[in-house]
């Protein structure tokens, strides 16, 4: 296991700093739900593509249907920050509650699986990136710094309007996502989901920096 211990607040990979980096196919992200919308976890995963050179497949796991929509607009928000013009990020969505599955069904030869530090699967709650090197022998790369920890701005005022605001830019988006997801064309799907994204992403971005 190759495990990569970043600043939370700014990633720095040095390729000599890891002598058995070298150029693959694709970067297989396994996306936990809690760090899907995350810009600490999108900056490593685009500072990790860069470092190998390779293409990037970000996949979350959705145990039911229900959850899918939830999974499938968090995962499309991830790709958006991921996605710089020269690194090509393609997403996708697999249903159950076995990473292992999940490798096994989508692991090619010349592929690295990257998963993040903490993160957990199975009846024994044992780490991804444990099982997948044990079970499958196959190398995996973990991400450090999973959890940001948030700045807390001065003025309690000013900090309850901001997350106000945010959140409820979160909640318009999300129900009209879910109802994009819910149309019978796909590429319609797909089009406005795509546009979507950046509106919502500019939108928070362009509240919160009205509270300093």
């Amino acid at each position: 296991m190759n495990k990569l211990d970043e600043n939370p607040t700014a990633l720095t990979i040095s390729s000599a700093s890891f002598p058995d980096l070298r150029p693959v196919s694709r970067l297989i992200i396994l996306v936990p739900e809690s760090l899907a919308d995350s810009p600490d976890a999108a900056r490593k995963i685009l500072g990790l593509a860069k470092t190998l050179g390779g293409d990037v497949q970000l996949i979350g796991l959705c145990k039911d249907v229900i959850s899918e929509p939830s999974v499938r607009r968090q995962l499309i928000f991830l790709s958006v920050m991921v996605n710089d013009g020269l690194v090509s990020v393609e997403s996708k969505v697999e249903f159950g509650n076995n990473w292992l599955e999940v490798v096994k069904a989508n692991w090619h030869a010349g592929d690295i699986i990257v998963c993040f530090d903490g993160q957990y699967t199975g009846l024994m709650h044992k780490p991804v990136s444990q099982l997948i090197e044990s079970n499958l022998k196959l190398n995996v790369y973990v991400l450090e710094g999973g959890v940001q920890t948030r700045y807390i701005r001065p003025g309690w005022l000013s900090s309850l309007i901001a997350w106000i605001g945010s959140l409820s830019i979160l909640t318009i988006f999300f129900w009209l996502q879910v109802q994009i997801i819910k149309m019978p064309e796909v590429w319609a799907q797909n089009t406005l989901m795509y546009l979507s994204i950046p509106i919502e992403v500019g939108l928070i971005w362009g509240w919160n920096t009205l509270f300093p």
